[in-house]
């Protein structure tokens, strides 16, 4: 296997069709481009994500923590529905310090306060061969009502397209975070990069659209970037998207830092932007709620009749290719040779 999340062809090849029970309580199964499942209980839906507990310590713990708890929930929020519970696994490398461990978990405990969740059940270890970055998994739930719900399915020929925040955000705060200091690029610039890492969770995007009107389906743009997202969620919906470029926003940081690693913005991890169908008579409606939040937005598209044999995703009326890999950790492992890891 690759790096990295598995393609759509290593999911249809290797996951579609093989999983396990066709209970009737299951509303949304694995499908690519989904972000959760959905699961019904009397009469209530329980939408439900697993991520890999990601902690890169060279942020500095509190935000490698904040990162790491925003990654675990944004994918249940996307749902439409606050995240309500979290059940945390921490595969911690020997040797670990509890001191490392508290330090991780009041973050945790604070953020799911703030959120309103639980963190109902759990399991921590140190174990030979697991490592920082990754050390462990999580899953959120999501609790609500049926109404209330957005799958990412939901996309509809008609709709129009909305984009948060635009591209390279997770990428852009990560590397500004990490080598801001060394990177030649004037102070307003690295500035700018460093404040896009406060922009990397999409659980207040998601929430706030999805309460403000009719919003037909979401996705993140994590790894591969806003490219990839288009793809999957058009891909999810069975639709395709007609996008103009110079409507995505993009936020102050992100050209220079890019532009310096050479790396194309739309093609990296950009956590914290959300991808959003949205009814055509609600759009008003919702970037105006977005902007109340001061979450910078536009209304990028529109959504289309997928044709047999036709392009998937369409910008500015040619095929956007769809990426095979995100160029932030070669840009990372560029950064830590150039300027020494923090």
């Amino acid at each position: 296997m690759d790096s990295g999340k598995a393609s759509r062809r290593f999911f249809e090849e290797h996951v579609a069709g093989r999983t396990g029970a066709n209970r009737e309580d299951v509303r949304l199964g694995p499908t690519y481009g989904a972000d959760f499942g959905v699961v019904d209980v009397g009469d209530r839906v329980v939408a439900m994500a697993t991520d890999p507990v990601f902690v890169l310590r060279d942020l500095g713990i509190e935000r490698a923590a904040w990162f790491a708890f925003h990654v675990c929930v944004s994918d249940a929020a996307l749902s439409g529905l606050p995240p309500t519970h979290l059940a945390v696994d921490f595969n911690l490398p020997p040797g670990t310090s509890t001191e490392t461990f508290d330090a991780i978990w009041e973050v945790f405990d604070r953020e799911a306060e703030k959120l309103g969740a639980s963190l109902t059940t759990g399991h921590t270890g140190t174990y030979e061969g697991c490592a920082f970055p990754t050390v462990g998994g999580a899953t959120a739930l999501s609790i609500g009502d049926p109404a209330d719900l957005v799958v990412p399915t939901g996309a509809r020929p008609g709709d129009r397209v909305v984009v948060t925040k635009g591209p390279a955000i997770e990428s852009t705060g990560v590397l500004g975070v990490l080598f801001g200091d060394d990177l030649p690029l004037g102070e307003a610039a690295v500035e700018a990069a460093r404040e896009r890492f406060d922009d990397v969770s999409p659980v207040r995007d998601a929430l706030t659209a999805a309460a403000a009107g009719n919003v037909t389906a979401m996705h993140d743009a994590t790894e591969r970037g806003l490219a990839n997202a288009f793809h999957e969620l058009a891909a999810a919906s069975g639709v395709s998207l007609a996008v103009e470029r110079d409507r995505v926003p993009v936020l102050s940081g992100v050209r220079e830092v890019c532009e310096y690693f050479g790396i194309d913005p739309w093609t990296t991890s950009s956590e914290g932007t959300v991808v959003a169908t949205v009814a055509p008579e609600d759009v008003d409606a919702v970037l105006a709620a977005l902007e109340s939040e001061g979450i910078p937005a536009a209304e990028v598209g529109s959504v289309g009749k997928r044709k047999t044999g036709g392009e998937r995703v369409t910008v500015d009326g040619s095929p956007l290719p769809e990426p095979d890999s995100d160029p932030l950790w070669s840009a990372y492992e560029t950064g830590r040779e150039r300027f020494g890891s923090e």
